[in-house]
């Protein structure tokens, strides 16, 4: 005789996961909430003897009206940030981003930098309510953000030191982020 296999609960939870995995309407929602979970932590601080420092600025942004140039801000506090409204990890760590950019926008250049069009990047930005100014790149990049993934966030000090070099998702309001700003504000 033939035994027959009973179906488990466990079955039935691991296939339902896989299904609502593979359907796009609820794959990012569940990327967004997973990554959140991991946007919990700050981000770690470059010890000072290894903090690597931008050789040049020479690169030029657009926003809709206008060229930037990011030579503009040398001998400022930047937080350059890397991401995309398709990003989950970059979806979940943007509320922390609008919470630092609401207090430090007088004192911080910030800079959000997508390859997307403005067509798709406003109705994002106006859906989530976000306030920041978002650049399409003109030229390529300075060598030292050498960005594959995304996000990346580059915090960089008034002497073009990078101070903080994030891969991937974090609480950028934390504590340990606005006292590191603070600090390089002084």
């Amino acid at each position: 005789m033939l035994k027959r296999k009973k179906i488990s609960l466990k079955n039935i939870a691991f296939l339902i996961i896989i299904v609502i995995l593979i359907i796009p309407q609820t794959r990012q929602p569940i990327q967004v909430f997973l990554h959140k979970g991991l946007a919990l932590f700050s981000p770690s601080i470059i010890s000072n003897e290894k903090q690597p420092s931008l050789v040049h600025y020479n690169w030029k942004l657009k926003d809709e009206q206008s060229v930037f140039n990011f030579e503009a801000i040398k001998g400022k506090v930047v937080l350059v940030n890397f991401w995309a409204t398709w990003c989950p990890p970059c979806i979940a760590e943007m509320p922390s981003m609008q919470a630092l950019y609401n207090d430090y926008k007088d004192h911080v250049a910030f800079v959000f930098v997508s390859n997307e069009d403005y067509t798709v990047i406003n109705p994002f930005l106006n859906k989530n309510k976000y306030t920041f100014k978002v650049y399409n790149p003109l030229t390529k990049y300075p060598e030292s953000f050498d960005v594959i993934s995304i996000p990346r966030t580059f915090l960089i000090d008034k002497q073009g030191h990078i101070v903080i070099d994030k891969t991937g998702a974090a609480n950028w309001n934390s504590d340990t982020v606005r006292k590191t700003i603070d600090n390089l504000l002084k």
